[in-house]
């Protein structure tokens, strides 16, 4: 039984792994960006148990830093950082030519009436709201959002 298949029902997911949910992750590479360690490496365990090459940031600085050194497909970021905010770090990566295209999934504690709105304004393509299920987090990711 494949990793996918044997983690889903924990996950609350599928019945059955989507038959070509190696298709759409191999060679995915994420970066996973939060100032809390424990949630990063949460958000990173659960992407890497469904395929994807996860990378981590504590920082927008340290995120933007490992977005000029390597080319990410996905990026999913916290919104309420120190020094700069989620909003700022996706103006400055859709700024970037390499990432105009790129998938971004804003995950934020932030529950305000118009944070949705905030986060598609500053270049995010969907808005998660803490905790997070990692079902709807894979399938955000993978742009299947319901």
């Amino acid at each position: 039984m494949s990793a996918q298949a044997a983690v889903a029902p924990a996950f609350g997911g599928a019945q059955q792994a989507e038959p070509d949910i190696e298709r759409r992750t191999s060679r995915r590479h994420v970066l996973v960006v939060d100032d809390n360690p424990d949630i990063t490496e949460m958000l990173a365990a659960v992407l890497r148990l469904s395929g994807y090459d996860v990378s981590t940031a504590l920082s927008a600085a340290e995120a933007l830093k490992a977005a000029h050194e390597r080319r990410f497909d996905v990026v999913v970021s916290d919104i309420g950082m120190p020094e700069m905010n989620g909003y700022e770090l996706a103006r400055a990566l859709r700024a970037r030519p390499e990432y105009g295209a790129a998938r971004m999934v804003a995950v934020t504690g932030f529950a305000m009436y118009d944070d949705r709105d905030r986060a598609l304004e500053a270049g995010f393509d969907t808005h998660l709201s803490k905790p997070v299920a990692p079902a709807d987090l894979t399938r955000a990711v993978m742009g299947v959002v319901h």
